[in-house]
């Protein structure tokens, strides 16, 4: 075998292929996409760009990638194979990995040794808007699983911000699967600043010789009886509702054309009649909700089997009965039909559907001719996932459920310390059989996987191929598909399908051509003249940084602090707090959350709150009373003082936040004015006076208050007494002083 001979890739390490170094010799010339079967080795050619780079250009590399048991993957890689070092010493290890768990000092003082940095996109997205560090000195950018690299998703902000400040950027963008639209192909291509892409397919001759044979099975089954007559029970009702929105007037489908498509019309036309405040409009509103809901248990009960089914509907049911639950479930927990099928579900005791039986079967034929298999087992919902976790357990087979990290209703879900813990049992052996919802799907090398099993079909090109390529890494591999007869599970199979064939017919074209240069970039990025922002200061709750408007703000060159903000989304100086609500969310929260507790809370806390409502007619959300709507306008404003105001979009929200914070700093003169405001506490009033005192401001008055415990004591405190709290310096505390002594004249 000859390897790879340069000086920073280790000797003997990297095996030499012609398709690997054509690529990464073509991406050193610009911006690059490249699009590689799964399994062949985009790590390998950005292990070499990246050497190349370092070597001739030096700097830092950065590589990104969408999950931390990703981007843990390319740090063992590069750790295995790269030769650097750290700016910091020979002692000192060169690599980095970012994750959201470490402080903030800790990623800055991680930077500044570090020659290459792996990252989830968020972590340094935060650390740039909070301007922590620059990418100013980056010579290389890696965007590994960069299809994603779409609408408001990290990768476009730190592209932007990339080619914005780095002294010799480039990028080197990697994916399995951009998708088959070209149209999103070039859109990708404009949010990276892609220029070229290399293409290769299994079927090229420079790629043929190193690819392994999977063998695609699909496994038609039938579906029971009882679940049949579920489904007809379901369809009876859908036929209902879809009869009732014709009576108001609304174009539907057949039951049988109900497609989501469909669906997105029908929720179109209701849209459009709330708008012109037709009455009908809000009752066809919670009849979609109902529609919508039954489609999900059809799909339920054809694909993922009769337990969680009956999970389900026995979950619609108890939101029905529950007076806080919607309209539509308790519409649906009060028809006939439905209690009817929900009482049907009781009786039922074990698994009906034989989809986890069949996968049973599956593994131990795999496991009894291949002892040393690894099988990953990917569905959907993760119900499902626990449902045939506890099965193959119970059955005598090792395995363990791989979720994200988001807790939904009881299910809990995993840290990605616990999912980069699970990968390594995994690849050790400890259990043969992975269970994993879509966060499996992308990039996860285990080389010994020789087995994947889709539980159902997915209607996605792009999932379908992640998916496949779990497997045949090393040797030969085996997919198994489960399809339902007749049913949705054959309708998403035929989709991917023509949809892969798509992609490869339009990558096949597209391979080898440039790609038009981006549209030049927006106004507001020419305000990032310098790595330090020198607007406004506004600090920012860090769990609003996925918002657009973080982004936009930091662009227009605000000075950003990341922090956990007790109250509100946006604080401007020390008197003003801004909560941020989308229209459709200001809604949610009146009906479903406490919005009066949290708009309380708001006005509590400082002199100026304010509420930024964005993004359409807040009495077009929902089926709701518009004189209740404007109660509640009136007791936020009226018997709160909270300012309310209205913006198009999030750029509308930006700008707004950017101009109101501008103001704040530059005009201090207002500060002077201590506005008139109602209090709940004599605690309030005490605060609202001493924030009068010159330079103070409520956190200061809080910080004195808490410290002296009275306005008294403040008045009668001596000057070195008041210059010993922290935060009051001595220009300050002198003015307190020497204000609390001055004669009135």
């Amino acid at each position: 075998m000859t390897c790879i001979s340069h000086p920073l890739i280790r000797p003997e390490s990297i095996e030499s292929r012609e398709y690997q170094l054509a690529i990464a010799m073509k991406a050193l010339d610009a911006n690059t996409m490249v699009i590689l079967p799964t399994g062949l080795g985009k790590t390998a050619v950005a292990l070499i760009v990246a050497a190349s780079r370092l070597y001739n250009e030096k700097g830092r590399v950065l590589m990104l990638a969408p999950t931390k048991p990703l981007v843990e993957q390319h740090l063992r890689f590069f750790e295995k194979f790269l030769v650097a070092t750290s700016p910091a010493g020979p002692d000192v290890s060169p690599f980095a990995m970012f994750t959201g768990e470490a402080p903030p000092a800790e990623r800055t003082a991680d930077w500044e040794r570090a020659q290459i940095i792996f990252a989830t996109p968020q972590v340094i997205k935060n650390d740039l808007i909070a301007g922590r560090y620059s990418l100013q000195d980056v010579t290389l950018m890696i965007v590994d699983e960069c299809h994603r690299a779409v609408g408001n998703y990290a990768y476009v902000f730190l592209a932007r911000r990339y080619h914005d400040t780095a002294d010799k950027p480039l990028i080197l963008a990697m994916t399995a699967s951009p998708g088959s639209a070209d149209e999103k192909v070039q859109d990708i291509c404009a949010n990276l600043g892609i220029v070229q892409i290399e293409n290769r397919t299994e079927n090229d001759p420079d790629v043929r010789p190193y690819v392994h044979e999977r063998e695609v099975e699909v496994h038609q089954i039938d579906l029971p009886g009882e679940l049949k007559q579920a489904i007809h029970a379901i369809h009876t009702l859908i036929d209902d509702r879809l009869a009732l929105l014709a009576s108001l007037g609304f174009t539907v489908p057949k039951r049988e054309r109900l497609s989501m498509k469909e669906l997105n019309g029908i929720n179109a036309q209701i849209q459009q009649r709330i708008q012109n405040r037709d009455p009908a409009g809000y009752s066809a509103a919670s009849v979609y909700a109902e529609c919508m809901k039954l489609k999900h248990a059809v799909t339920l009960a054809e694909s993922q089997g009769s337990e969680v089914f009956k999970g389900y509907v026995a979950k619609l049911v108890a939101e029905g009965m529950n007076a806080g639950g919607s309209k539509a479930s308790q519409r649906l927990s009060k028809d006939p039909v439905f209690r009817g099928l929900f009482n049907q579900t009781l009786g039922w005791i074990a698994e009906l559907h034989p989809k986890p039986a069949i996968v049973l079967g599956l593994i131990r034929e795999q496991i009894e001719t291949h002892p040393d298999s690894r099988i990953i087992i990917f569905a959907t919902y993760r119900d499902t996932v626990q449902l045939l976790v506890d099965y193959l357990s119970k059955n005598g087979i090792a395995c363990e459920r791989f979720v994200g990290q988001a807790t939904k209703d009881a299910e809990k879900g995993l840290s990605q310390k616990k999912q980069i813990a699970a990968l390594t049992r995994f690849r050790e052996g400890e259990f043969k059989v992975l269970v994993a919802t879509s966060v499996g799907e992308e990039g996860l090398d285990v080389p010994s996987t020789d087995m994947v099993i889709f539980y159902e079909a997915v209607p996605s090109e792009i999932r379908s191929i992640q998916r496949k390529g779990r497997t045949g890494r090393s040797a030969a591999g085996r997919v198994v598909v489960l399809v339902t007869k007749g049913t949705s599970d054959e309708v998403f199979r035929y989709v991917s399908q023509s949809k892969e064939l798509r992609m490869q017919k339009s990558m096949h074209q597209m391979g080898g051509h440039p790609v038009p240069p981006p549209k030049p970039v927006e106004a507001e990025q020419a305000l990032i003249e310098e790595f330090t922002p020198q607007g406004p200061s506004i600090r920012i709750d860090d769990r609003e940084t996925s918002s657009k408007v973080v982004e936009i703000l930091s662009e227009l060159g605000a000075a950003i602090r990341l922090e956990r903000l007790p109250q509100g989304d946006y604080a401007i100086g020390d008197r003003i707090l801004v909560e941020r609500k989308t229209a459709r969310d200001f809604v949610d929260t009146l009906i479903n959350r406490d919005l009066l507790g949290q708009a309380k809370a708001l006005a509590d806390a400082v002199p100026r709150p304010i509420l930024v409502v964005e993004g359409g007619d807040i009495y077009t959300q929902r089926d709701m009373n518009p004189n209740a709507l404007r109660g509640i306008l009136a007791a936020l404003t009226v018997d709160m003082g909270i300012t309310l105001l209205f913006t198009r979009d999030e750029q509308d929200t930006a700008q707004m936040l950017f101009v109101i914070a501008r103001r704040e700093e530059g005009e201090r003169g207002e500060r002077k004015y201590h506005p008139h405001k109602s209090f709940s506490s004599a605690k309030d009033e005490q605060e609202y006076i001493v924030s009068a005192f010159p330079d103070i401001g409520m956190k200061n008055a809080r910080l004195l208050l808490a410290h002296f415990g009275s306005i008294q004591g403040i008045a009668n405190a001596t000057l070195e007494e008041l210059v010993a709290v922290k935060g009051i310096g001595e220009k300050t505390g002198g003015k307190i002083f020497e204000l609390c002594r001055r004669k009135y004249e």
